[in-house]
């Protein structure tokens, strides 16, 4: 028969496979953003969450905080490497205004996780309390980050279209959040079970406007292809033969100078 412990642990490693299959979901993005050597219109806001997000889970999993969370530690340490990486990029390909209000953000998003932990571990003697302290800021970090859908699920719902809500970082979040809810209730852990159920209920949410948007997102994307269509034929001008049109100038000339 199966241990909890070693169930915790198989559950865990498919979480942290799903998070860093969410984690790689921007590298499109900056592709783009290389491509074109600029940031254009992209935030840093989801990239700067995240990085402050995944820097309190590794705080919170060390083993002096709140023991037996290995799998939370090497899932936020990925996590807060990449998002390091795509900030890098981001600076890089910004302009001089942004670039300086960012990287602000992200040193004192860098020196507020150090100095938490720095107290946390010298003024708090146990691990119930530092997990008490630590994982009351990590379930607000995740609250905002599982938030962050709300704004595209009310367009979904405004526009009847699903088009700008992808099916697969849809199926991915509902996993991903389901994965870590089970994780936290084999060992009871409230700090991951509270904030990563609410992310499997909004991403169940995600996948129900899917399913009921899906058939009418087919429709106006068809609608608007047959518009473009008739635009086009609509909008064709035929143009002048050059040859015949450079015979009537010459033809013209020659009248004048009679």
């Amino acid at each position: 028969m199966v241990s909890k412990d070693d169930a915790r642990t198989a559950v865990g490693v498919i979480g942290n496979i799903i998070s860093f299959i969410l984690f790689l979901s921007p590298v499109p993005t900056f592709i783009r953003i290389w491509q074109k050597g600029s940031v254009e219109q992209y935030s840093a806001a989801p990239y700067l969450a995240t990085l402050v997000n995944c820097g309190l889970w590794v705080v919170y999993g060390l083993p002096m905080v709140h023991p037996h969370s290995t799998l939370v530690v090497t899932i936020n340490g990925s996590g807060f490497t990449i998002e390091l990486v795509y900030l890098t990029l981001f600076l890089i390909f910004s302009s001089r205004n942004k670039r300086v209000r960012v990287l602000l953000v992200m040193l004192a998003e860098l020196a507020f996780i150090g100095v938490l932990a720095l107290l946390v571990l010298t003024l708090a003697h146990t691990t119930k309390l530092r997990s008490t302290i630590v994982g009351s800021l990590c379930m607000l970090g995740c609250f905002m980050m599982y938030a962050s859908p709300l704004s595209v699920m009310r367009l979904v719902i405004t526009t009847k279209s699903v088009e700008y809500m992808p099916l697969f970082l849809s199926l991915a979040a509902f996993a991903n959040g389901l994965c870590w809810t089970s994780y936290a209730l084999i060992r009871f852990d409230p700090y991951i079970a509270a904030p990563n159920g609410i992310g499997t209920l909004l991403g169940l949410a995600q996948l129900i406007l899917y399913a009921t948007f899906y058939k009418s997102t087919k429709r106006q994307l068809a609608a608007r292809e047959i518009s473009k269509l008739e635009m086009g034929s609509t909008e064709t001008v035929v143009s002048p033969d050059p040859k015949k049109l450079s015979g009537d100038t010459q033809q013209n000339g020659s009248v004048g100078r009679i």
